[in-house]
């Protein structure tokens, strides 16, 4: 029986006592086989009135859902059922209130009955709280609670699938390793019965290592507790839930320890843990307790007492790590703002002398209270260090916190304006090395001649493409918006991409350039309106356009590129005289058509 995918299925892994079991592993008797099978998913949409006149009368409803068939017999029993009722066979169902609505059930009863005569169905409904539940459990009548969380829910909080997937985890344990669990507890909001459905569910399990022969306790722990974890996995997609187990496993002998010694966490997990299963283990320790009957050792008494005198000590240590935590929130980011600067990154021993030399007397963007406070906290750390600072109370620490506060604050200012200035620097240095490079080409001018020297002697001639006359002009204006103190970073990052293609295609021309004016070697041809340079060394011979770069080779020109020209060229150096062979010209007549020589 199931509803669609992704929800609760309605059945649970077979149960550990080895007996024929029926829905949720609950052991069947033989006289349950003649009930009546039930198909969950009609009868789910006959109670679909039922279920909403419940909840809109009981808002407080934590769930209502139907019990499995094989289970009525339990119920039926403990509740003293009239024969001619059982005889019925009615189907029953389970409503769970919170336990502060307990004195209502009274009240309660004859309107759900009203409620269950309007649905014209034979049914029985069983209104039970959440002690009443785990008061099956102290009374070892785990098959209650088997059959509570297996039941198919018609309404559910959460309460229902926070019970269901531990139960499902516990019996996946049990039926894989049972000799070894001594006991499977649930504790935390679901017993409170305050779960919802993003609830952690919260289990203890106790393995006996009692008896174990071939092999130790802790190896005996590890490996049941790596399958218990796997089934934590395998019980929530069972269940439907998105609940997460939390899963705590000791073994007997430590859990009794811990228990002696009156640890808290084993004292609070007995007094309000409730069984989903014991070997007669966890349910008298719950008894003696509730009894006064554990009791902690005098040595127990002595240890805790023995936490009061150290936590004086444990504190101071933990004030003297904040200060420390506090002294890296100022120093670190210090170090970023001189990276910044353009600064190596200064350790901790000189960084007040740096920080001094840089932001405060040469950038002068840092203040000398920032600085102060730079230098106290230097100074607390290297005392720190050297066991001079014995504790920093916590009136301190505010006073502290508060100057980091403060001094991160200017720091943050502070980044504004570096980076500010080093924006400016960035745009200042495009505009400089791109005019040097074309004063280097075209000779002394002013900027709107180096300009125009660009446009006719490179873009014209098609040695330059002409979007480069586009980006001059861009830097240009990128000068006059810094003067004005109007540029953004963008228009910087802008003018950085395209300035590098400009400057490249700039100095590869100028290489080429001072390369074939210093050999002499080349001549200035004019085709089709285009012109380029015929470049003759003898054994290697080039025909440069632009950025276009051809090799005369058996007869054809083909390409090539700037490596092996400049190979060629160095290889060239070394020879004093040369002979062009004519057929040159006929392969370049031939390949390019008729030309000129400018001479």
């Amino acid at each position: 029986m199931k509803e669609q995918k992704g929800k609760y299925l309605g059945k649970m892994p077979g149960m550990h006592q080895g007996a024929p079991t029926g829905h949720a592993g609950i052991p069947m008797k033989p006289s349950e086989s003649e009930r009546p099978k039930i198909d969950l998913n009609k009868l789910k949409d006959k109670l679909e009135s039922f279920k909403k006149n419940v909840i809109k009368k009981y808002k407080f409803v934590l769930s209502l859902s139907i019990l499995s068939p094989n289970a009525a017999p339990l119920f039926e029993e403990d509740e003293a059922l009239p024969k001619e009722v059982i005889d019925s066979k009615p189907i029953h169902l389970v409503i769970i209130i919170p336990e502060e609505h307990y004195k209502d059930i009274p009240k309660i009863k004859p309107e759900v009955v009203k409620f269950v005569k309007e649905t014209g169905e034979n049914l029985w409904v069983n209104i039970k709280t959440p002690v009443d539940l785990w008061n099956y459990g102290l009374d070892s009548k785990f098959e209650f609670l088997d059959a509570v969380s297996g039941s198919f829910p018609l309404y559910d909080k959460g309460f229902l699938g926070a019970l269901r997937v531990a139960n499902i985890h516990k019996t996946l344990c049990l039926g894989k390793f049972d000799k070894y669990v001594t006991s499977y507890v649930i504790a935390g909001s679901l017993v409170r019965g305050t779960a919802d459905k993003d609830s952690d569910v919260d289990v203890f399990i106790v393995i006996d290592d009692t008896d174990v022969k071939r092999m130790g306790s802790m190896e005996l722990l590890e490996r049941l507790r790596g399958m218990i974890y796997d089934y934590i996995r395998e019980a929530s997609a069972l269940a439907g839930v998105k609940n997460i187990l939390n899963t705590q496993v000791y073994l007997l002998t430590n859990f009794w320890e811990s228990v002696k010694d009156a640890h808290p966490v084993m004292f609070t997990f007995i007094r309000d843990g409730i069984p989903l299963y014991d070997r007669g283990t966890f349910i008298p320790w719950k008894r003696l307790l509730q009894k006064g009957k554990i009791k902690p050792s005098p040595e127990a008494i002595d240890q805790y007492m023995k936490q009061g005198a150290v936590t004086d000590e444990v504190v101071k240590k933990r004030l003297l790590d904040v200060m420390v935590d506090i002294y890296y929130g100022i120093v670190t980011p210090t170090q970023a703002m001189m990276m910044l600067a353009g600064e190596a990154p200064p350790v901790p021993k000189e960084i007040v002398s740096e920080v001094k030399k840089v932001l405060v007397e040469r950038e002068k963007v840092m203040s000398h209270d920032s600085l102060k406070t730079l230098e106290k906290a230097v100074m607390l750390f290297k005392n720190y260090e050297y066991g001079k600072l014995k504790e920093f109370s916590g009136t301190e620490i505010d006073a502290f916190m508060k100057e980091m506060h403060q001094y991160n604050k200017a720091l943050n200012e502070l980044r504004k304006k570096l980076e500010k200035k080093a924006q400016n620097k960035s745009a200042e240095e495009i505009y400089k090395e791109v005019f040097k490079l074309l004063a280097t080409l075209f000779g002394k001018g002013s900027q709107n001649e180096l300009i125009n020297q660009f446009e006719k002697n490179l873009v014209a001639k098609g040695k330059a493409s002409p979007r480069f006359v586009k980006i001059l002009k861009e830097i240009v204006n990128i000068k006059k918006k810094l003067k004005a103190g109007k540029l953004t970073q963008r228009e910087v990052d802008k003018s950085k991409r395209d300035a590098y293609e400009l400057i490249t295609s700039l100095v590869e021309y100028a290489q080429r350039k001072d390369i074939i004016k210093t050999q002499k070697d080349s001549i200035e041809i004019s085709y089709q309106g285009r012109k380029a340079e015929l470049v003759l060394m003898g054994e290697a011979n080039f025909l440069v356009e632009g950025s276009v770069i051809k090799k005369f080779h058996e007869g054809k020109l083909v390409k090539s590129d700037k490596r092996e020209f400049e190979a060629a060229i160095a290889k060239h150096k070394e020879k004093i005289g040369h002979k062009i062979p004519g057929e040159i010209f006929m392969i370049l007549e031939k390949e390019i058509g008729k030309f000129e020589l400018v001479l």
